[in-house]
């Protein structure tokens, strides 16, 4: 089926040609690369714990040259940026669709968080320096990186929380103190630099400008002996080698005194700043993928019950599997739409003037894919919780986008006051209603 079928038509006048044919080509080469490659790339992951985190399974550079060669390559990186291929965040909210249904995808098309949102901060605030250093082997794809936010025993959805220290020390070093985990991608042999959300000062008038974003070479930091990666953390049972989310502890780190002039980005005290820019394209990166997922997923329903037979029968002839069928359509269509919004929401005007598009479709994408993957899991039955199938993997991965990049309970609290805030012009409307009510009795 061409793509131009699958789009909502109120948005298929927004994408270019040139837009479409690489939606096209995005469909076509997940279906026919990446979805075969997704098992040979995990067969290709060593179960041997010396060399599972020392190794990249082959096919992805196999898989990154196919898409280089054929134009797919950091779509993400919207028309805002010069260093991208000039997309909108809507005709790379299409892509991300198909990206979303395969495990391989987003890496071999250079698309693959957190990488993605980095390589954003590089480009929007990045100096020469950190371009030439940093930007431009991400973009080639030739290096991996990590975002080094969410602490252990903090409640990292309020930013304010966030403890690891980094303080200038006598020769006007910043030593960094504190323990960060869940850093995805911190695994990764590749992983060459480390963006770190950490705490400067403690001004109390200010709080929001208390907080830095600093760059900081990883393999130097590691090679230091004070700052040390404690162990891959396992989402529900998978540690998702060699990408893995680490644990990662700083002691007394001091960055060494000829990266200083380049290891904070945009300015001390604008870390919130930075991360709320980073988390706002970031979120519909998630969710786009999210729909991929979810679309695949009800693929494999359908095909497994047209195989499945209950008491003579195939599951998908009876009535009460096609009415889960069609509202789990349903569900993924408001969906589809709400993210697709946002998208456009963001090409138009910004990720801040996007929050109420972007919020309504983080809190509701994630939960109703994680509801289909589960109803998936259950028409499988026992298979369906084993590594025999994609759902069991998909489930885990996609619940913890229900906490990853704020929790539901913070987007829907935030939602929540900024609707709280019209509640007066409601009064207002219904005041002048009854007044043109009285004014129109009068007549």
């Amino acid at each position: 089926m061409s793509v131009k079928d699958e789009i909502p038509a109120v948005f298929l006048e927004k994408i270019s040609p040139r837009g479409l044919e690489a939606i096209q080509k995005t469909k076509d080469f997940v279906n026919d690369y990446c979805l075969p490659a997704d098992e040979i790339y995990f067969n290709q992951i060593s179960t041997d714990p010396a060399r599972r985190w020392k190794e990249i399974p082959p096919i992805i550079e196999t898989l990154k040259a196919k898409a280089k060669e054929l134009g797919l390559w950091n779509m993400f990186l919207s028309k805002h940026y010069k260093e991208g291929p000039q997309y909108t965040n809507l005709e790379y909210g299409l892509m991300a669709r198909y990206l979303g249904r395969s495990h391989t995808g987003p890496e071999a098309t250079n698309t693959n968080a957190p990488d993605t949102g980095n390589m954003e901060l590089f480009a929007k605030y990045g100096t020469p320096y950190h371009k030439d250093k940093y930007l431009k082997p991400l973009l080639n794809g030739k290096i991996r990186s990590a975002f080094l936010m969410t602490e252990k025993g903090t409640s990292s959805s309020n930013a304010l929380n966030i403890s690891t220290s980094a303080i200038k020390n006598k020769q006007g070093n910043y030593v960094l103190n504190g323990v960060k985990w869940f850093a995805s991608g911190a695994g990764d042999p590749r992983c060459a630099v480390w963006l770190i959300m950490c705490k400067t000062s403690s001004n109390e008038d200010k709080p929001y400008r208390n907080h830095t974003l600093f760059i900081v070479d990883a393999k130097r930091a590691l090679s230091s002996g004070k700052a040390k990666l404690i162990r891959p953390l396992s989402v529900m049972g998978y540690d998702d080698a060699p990408h893995g989310h680490c644990e990662i502890e700083f002691n007394d780190y001091e960055i060494p005194s000829d990266e200083m002039p380049n290891v904070v980005m945009a300015g001390e005290g604008r870390g919130f700043e930075l991360i709320q820019s980073r988390l706002g394209p970031g979120r519909i990166h998630h969710c786009m993928r999210a729909i991929g997922t979810g679309e695949f997923a009800l693929l494999k329903i359908a095909h497994r019950a047209n195989h499945r037979l209950i008491f003579g029968k195939p599951m998908s002839q009876r009535e009460s599997f096609l009415y889960k069928y069609a509202q789990s359509r349903i569900d993924l269509e408001r969906c589809f739409l709400l993210v697709l919004n946002a998208a456009h929401k963001i090409d138009i005007s910004n990720a801040k003037a996007a929050q109420r598009e972007i919020a309504m479709s983080k809190i509701e994408t994630p939960r109703t894919v994680s509801d289909i993957l589960d109803w998936g899991i259950q028409v499988f039955g026992a298979e369906g919780v084993s590594q025999d199938t994609e759902l069991a993997r998909m489930y885990a991965l996609n619940r913890t986008l229900r906490i990853a990049d704020g929790p539901d309970e913070a987007h829907l609290a935030q939602l929540a006051r900024n609707e709280f805030k019209k509640f007066n012009d409601i009064d207002t409307y219904f005041e002048n209603f009854e007044t043109n009510q009285k004014k129109l009795s009068k007549l």
